[in-house]
């Protein structure tokens, strides 16, 4: 990997070196000639140059020509033509091994490593101007140097060292007033735009420092082990803009993660390398601050949490002003909620952080300086919850200054853009506010049925400011409604209109009790905004990205945003919805049925795609079915005439078969078998044979209502089956109505007796309540009575084999079914 230069053939002096430079500066001082702008005298010598690069012979000749370019017009005036042209001709594996040759040490190219790194890293910053050549993996393979010079500088030996502070003409532990004037000019030089700096330039003399360690220098005046050699700023800025120019890619936070950014730019942060404060932290911000956050944090938890502390304690040592600007960079470091590394407490953290923010949200402050501020708060929020905000007044404070926010925001001219910032402030008090929405709720309907006082995750807050609270949350919603029917169809793919969607439903999803009207005039919107959402995702990428910027982080399946997250958003609120007869009626209008129908199939096939053991519960299918079972319960003749619902008696045909096998999708199962069975009982008797679909569902529901209890255990009284266990808080209801809707599906279809009897349900039900003494509890027994009682007066067969087992178990809990004697003496 040595450079093959021969040595003599081309060298650059301290000499040459000063007045390409200061020749350089004076052009750039001047008016830089663009490639427009050249004389025809110029441009010969340009296409001279051109040429030496494309048939240079050596090195040599190839950095000969380079330099003389760089004279000639700086890379930062170079048209992409010409840059094109000069990474055909150069390529990039020419600066990678000036790099290599330069960390290694070696003598042999006839340059001093720290001009090797001067020219190498020029080359690359100028070469990564380009988009197209910034992604190529030459200049990718690079990438791990500049981290490990940014982080720890060149690891030259000792004698390396000694050798390059000769060079420089200096001791060891003292700098050399040529240092210190390299230092301005460094300064002088980043005040520059990062592009002006990173042109192709000729190796700087002093592009590295010497400095000791904590160890210190030997006696002898040579570098111990463990000293280390600082880059100039000159130099670093080259490093720090190839590494800046590959982030902005679109996979280039990817690659940079892969390749060990975050570490590396850490480390240079703790040892307070070079620019390490100006360039490195707001790239590691970069980094933390979009899709890659979470991958970083799982793989570097040590060194983020590390970081995150030093950003908090500066974050909270800073005063006025400061302090206010740094409330935009805080958020970028702090994890993702739900992405904090196990066993790690970030309690302390996040307490001092709103330790420094309660004054300045008690301050006055312009909306400019405020909005950051709840931003910054709203992340807090999402991460820990309310227990470290402080107390309770102020965390009345903190909701009441984001509903003012959203009521001022939301409240103007319905043609009145917003801007990006009051957009990501919106955003952040909706989250905010739908944090409180749910403490506020919890307290009141706790206060309402107990006068005990209401415990919650916002210690210590009263009834009375529960209620405040609750009344300032309708004023700010009534703000959202407001805004959203100003909303037309054209806006549906604006990202913020969803995150304002998403707000009204988390708190319609809390309370229903407020703002009836508004919220039935505004259905027509809500189903509307969803159904075009779900029926087309073409903005889910934008979706995706907008939500990450603006920091928001808990889709709801865990995942990218998707269009289908409207509805699930809405689906909690048209749970409440559809038991009104109001807002039931205007739902019906805009085929709500249909809709959810269109979900339910959708979100089958995804589970059907994901296959084998990656099935995981996802409850925004069962809140569906929960919504379509208001619907079949009060609107029977819309069950019978509308289309959609035929499409789903097929759909569940197919899926309950399927879950029967699935233990993780017992709740899922358990409000198929509940609707279809639901749905049957409505259904008159088929004139034509049945169905195959018909007997395959009415199977699947006999066998999986079979399953919830469990008296292998000899006699005595019945248990809940092991598998249903954990479920049965969540699934006991349903079995029972699906139980009670068994009974109706017998007497409205008396062919599904024929399978009651051949998939032994009735048998194993008998056996069951033949040898056990009780039911787990009275609303059991009642389900299971309803059903055999329909069993009986429908079937002589059945009634006989009932009859015949009540004689034998008088005293057990069949004995106790007073219903069911009576069915057995009825004609």
């Amino acid at each position: 990997m040595a450079l093959a230069m021969a040595e003599g053939t081309f060298i650059v002096s301290s000499e040459s070196d000063s007045s390409g430079e200061h020749t350089g500066s004076e052009e750039g001082e001047g008016a830089p000639l663009a490639i427009d702008g050249l004389s025809a005298a110029q441009r010969e010598v340009l296409e001279r140059c051109l040429h030496t690069l494309t048939h240079a012979k050596n090195d040599s000749h190839t950095l000969a020509a380079l330099l003389l370019i760089t004279r000639l017009c700086p890379a930062g005036q170079l048209d992409s033509a010409t840059l094109r042209r000069i990474f055909e001709a150069v390529g990039l594996s020419l600066p990678a091994r000036l790099l290599v040759t330069a960390v290694r040490g070696s003598d042999a190219s006839g340059l001093p490593p720290e001009e090797l790194l001067s020219l190498g890293t020029a080359l690359l910053a100028a070469l990564s101007t380009d988009p197209d050549m910034a992604a190529h993996p030459q200049l990718l393979t690079t990438i791990p140097l500049l981290l490990g010079l940014l982080a720890d500088g060149p690891k030259w030996s000792p004698q390396k060292q000694a050798k390059h502070q000769a060079r420089q003409g200096m001791e060891p532990d003292q700098p050399s007033q040529a240092e210190d004037e390299q230092s301005s000019q460094s300064t002088n030089t980043t005040k520059e735009p990062v592009q002006d700096t990173a042109g192709f330039k000729a190796p700087s003399q002093d592009a590295t420092s010497p400095t000791g360690s904590e160890e210190g220098t030997a006696e002898n005046g040579a570098p111990t082990s463990h000293s280390t050699v600082k880059l100039d700023e000159a130099l670093t800025t080259d490093c720090y803009q190839v590494l800046i120019t590959v982030c902005a890619l679109p996979r280039g936070p990817d690659q940079l993660l892969a390749r060990g950014a975050v570490p590396a730019l850490c480390r240079a942060l703790e040892q307070k390398q070079t620019l390490s404060h100006e360039k490195g932290l707001p790239l590691l911000g970069a980094l933390l601050s979009g899709k890659t956050k979470e991958r970083a944090w799982s793989k570097h938890p040590a060194e983020l949490l590390s970081l995150l502390a030093r950003v908090s304690q500066d974050f909270c040592q800073a005063t006025g002003l400061t302090q206010l600007d740094m409330c935009a960079l805080v958020p970028q470091f702090l994890p993702s909620p739900g992405g904090t590394p196990k066993d790690t407490d970030l309690t302390p953290t996040v307490v001092s952080l709103w330790a420094a923010l309660r004054p300045m949200l008690q301050a006055k402050l312009t909306p400019g300086q405020l909005g950051p501020v709840l931003v910054l708060s709203a992340c807090l929020l999402d991460l820990c919850g309310w227990e470290p905000v402080g107390p309770p007044k102020f965390c009345c404070l903190l909701v009441n200054r984001a509903c003012v926010e959203v009521r001022m925001g939301l409240e103007e001219p319905p043609d009145t853009e917003l801007s990006p910032q009051l957009q990501q402030t919106l955003t952040a008090c909706y989250r905010i506010m739908e944090a409180a929405m749910e403490q506020a709720c919890s307290s009141q309907g706790v206060a309402q049925q107990s006068d005990a006082q209401p415990q919650t995750a916002i210690t210590g807050l009263s009834l009375q400011q529960s209620r405040q609270v609750l009344r300032v949350l309708e004023e700010a919603f009534s703000a959202v409604i407001y805004h959203l029917q100003q909303v037309d169809p054209s806006r549906y793919g604006d990202p913020f209109i969803f995150a304002t969607f998403r707000s009204l439903c988390a708190w319609l999803a809390e309370e229903t009790s407020c703002l009836k009207e508004e919220v039935t005039a505004l259905l027509p919107f809500l189903m509307g905004y969803a159904r075009s959402h779900l029926q087309g995702e073409s903005q889910d990428q934008g979706l995706s990205n907008w939500m990450s910027e603006m920091s928001v982080g808990d889709c709801s399946q865990g995942g990218a945003w998707t269009g289908k997250d409207a509805v699930r958003y809405l689906l909690p609120a048209l749970c409440h919805l559809s038991a009104e007869d109001a807002p039931r009626k205007v739902l019906l209008t805009l085929d709500t049925p249909g809709l959810l129908v269109t979900f339910l199939t959708q979100g089958w096939g995804d589970l059907r795609g994901k296959g084998g053991a990656a099935l995981a519960r996802d409850p925004s299918m069962e809140t569906a079915c929960s919504a379509l079972l208001n619907f079949t319960v009060t609107e029977p003749e819309r069950v019978r005439k509308d289309p959609c619902f035929r499409s789903l008696e097929s759909l569940l045909s197919e899926a309950l078969p399927v879950l029967l096998h699935k233990p993780r999708l017992l709740v899922l199962a358990a409000n198929l078998c509940t609707l279809g069975l639901m749905i049957g009982r409505l259904k008159p008797a088929p004139k034509a044979p049945v169905e195959a679909g018909q007997r395959r569902f009415i199977s699947a529901a006999l066998r999986f209502l079979r399953g919830a209890l469990d008296s292998s255990s000899g006699p005595g009284p019945v248990r809940v089956s092991p598998a249903w266990e954990e479920w049965w808080e969540e699934v006991g209801e349903l079995w029972r109505l699906g139980l009670q809707a068994l009974g109706g599906c017998v007497k409205a279809q008396p062919w599904i007796i024929t399978l009651v009897r051949e998939e032994g349900w009735l048998n194993h039900t008998l056996a069951m309540l033949g040898s056990c003494s009780t039911l787990p509890d009275p609303h059991t027994q009642g389900a299971l009575e309803e059903a055999l009682c329909a069993l009986a007066l429908q079937c002589p067969f059945c009634r006989q084999e009932i009859s015949v087992l009540l004689k034998s178990s008088a005293k057990g809990a069949l004995g106790s079914m007073g219903s069911l004697r009576k069915s057995l003496t009825t004609n």
